[in-house]
């Protein structure tokens, strides 16, 4: 089996090193995290799928080993995404230059791409009763006022 390639070093604008994963495997490791989890599959279950570890899996996730054309076409399959799935909204976002809290977009976009995000989404979607999903955002919403969150 070939040994995943490890993310390289690359050079900054300013002809220095910049060691660390590049950004755009560690979006592609987030979008195969956000799609697994999103689908209710642990990394072992997905490992095995591709004769991987969980480990090795952990690694595509975090951006350190980068994801080859073949295995990206089997994780697509595997996760039932078109393979553009892995990079969309990769630069698309406008830069939040002077906005310390980022933009409500942003705020989303990271609640969707936690752990707790996902299972929040996945069990709301499974309500089906319209006044108890008015209810629970009735709920979310005074306890997000309560800590200051949202304006009254």
């Amino acid at each position: 089996m070939a040994k995943p390639q490890k993310a390289a070093e690359t050079t900054s604008g300013e002809g220095g090193k910049r060691s660390g994963p590049h950004p755009i495997d560690v979006h592609v490791g987030s979008r195969v995290k956000l799609r697994r989890m999103i689908l209710g599959m642990s990394q072992e279950t997905l490992g095995k799928s591709l004769g991987l570890t969980f480990q090795q899996i952990q690694k595509y996730e975090k951006g350190v080993n980068r994801i080859g054309a073949s295995r990206m076409y089997e994780l697509s399959r595997l996760l039932e995404v078109p393979v553009q799935f892995f990079y969309d909204d990769y630069g698309d976002r406008p830069a939040a230059i002077g906005f310390a809290e980022g933009e409500p977009g942003e705020r989303v976009m990271a609640l969707v791409n936690s752990p707790e995000g996902v299972q929040l989404c996945r069990y709301f979607s499974e309500i089906k009763d319209p006044q108890v999903r008015k209810r629970v955002l009735d709920l979310v919403k005074s306890i997000a006022e309560t800590e200051g969150v949202v304006p009254s």
